[in-house]
């Protein structure tokens, strides 16, 4: 498999520059020319919003960007048909935005980015309607080798805080490797010669070892470019295999996201 080499800090810089000040030049070298370009966030970090609002915005004006694809909305809304002059409303009812799972405020000016410039957008998450299958599927289970699927169980796992009762792992496992496997499947989907589709999605999802790649063909996977932005400090050893780049950007304030979850989960229920 080969790898693209990691941003450097010029690249960050420039990315930057173009979102605050509509610069596309920085990033004429910058984003590589890939069937598929995959941007992992945190989706609390609102600079990666930025990030991604920027790689939409000089993506279509050099006419390579064939679609965006969202984790934030689910496969079979899209905004195809719709004019570049449509509403923020309308683009939403199009989506089907969840909005208390995901703010508009952050993700909206990514969204209307790409609706202004004439790129679609399109849901690419598993539905809800389907997730009760997904969780009985145990075909899931052999979409990943015995070693890929005990790090994305562990994934799951950590991303619970570790409060999910065992029995219950399995099936929340098959859910995410569903969620991936309909991303893959909805970028395979609107795949255009000569342009990119950009997949925005969480980090863990882009992941090379476990995440979207893993469902595509072997010629597809390693044409893909795979980007982490990453809140905080980050190093070579954290994204080895996983990711071919990396963009840092400021740490966000430190937030216990587990204790919600604690509240919804009864002790000793493990």
């Amino acid at each position: 498999m080969s790898h693209r080499p990691s941003a450097t800090p010029a690249l960050l810089a420039g990315l930057l520059m173009l979102a605050a000040c509509a610069t596309a030049a920085p990033l004429a070298l910058a984003l590589p020319e890939a069937p598929v370009l995959l941007l992992g966030e945190q989706h609390d970090a609102d600079e990666h919003a930025v990030l991604a609002r920027a790689s939409v915005e000089h993506l279509a004006a050099a006419g390579r960007l064939a679609v965006l694809v969202l984790e934030m909305a689910e496969s079979g809304h899209d905004t195809h048909g719709l004019p570049d002059s449509a509403s923020e409303t309308e683009v939403r009812q199009r989506l089907a935005w969840h909005e208390p799972g995901w703010p508009w405020a952050r993700y909206g000016p990514v969204v209307m980015a790409a609706v202004q410039a004439g790129v679609p957008v399109v849901g690419g998450n598993l539905p809800r309607a389907r997730m009760r299958d997904a969780l009985q599927d145990h075909s899931l289970d052999d979409r990943l080798d015995a070693d890929g699927l005990a790090r994305q169980r562990q994934a799951v796992d950590d991303g619970h805080c570790r409060l999910l009762p065992a029995a219950q792992l399995p099936g929340m496992t098959r859910i995410q490797i569903a969620r991936d496997l309909s991303l893959a499947q909805t970028a395979t989907r609107e795949l255009r010669a000569g342009q990119t589709v950009l997949l925005l999605a969480g980090a863990g999802h882009v992941r090379r070892d476990i995440g979207v790649p893993r469902h595509w063909p072997a010629a597809l996977a390693d044409q893909a470019h795979v980007v982490w932005l990453r809140a905080g400090p980050t190093g070579p050893a954290d994204v080895a295999g996983v990711a071919d780049a990396v963009w840092p950007t400021p740490p966000v304030p430190e937030k216990d996201h587990c204790a919600e979850l604690r509240q919804h989960l009864a002790p000793g229920r493990r």
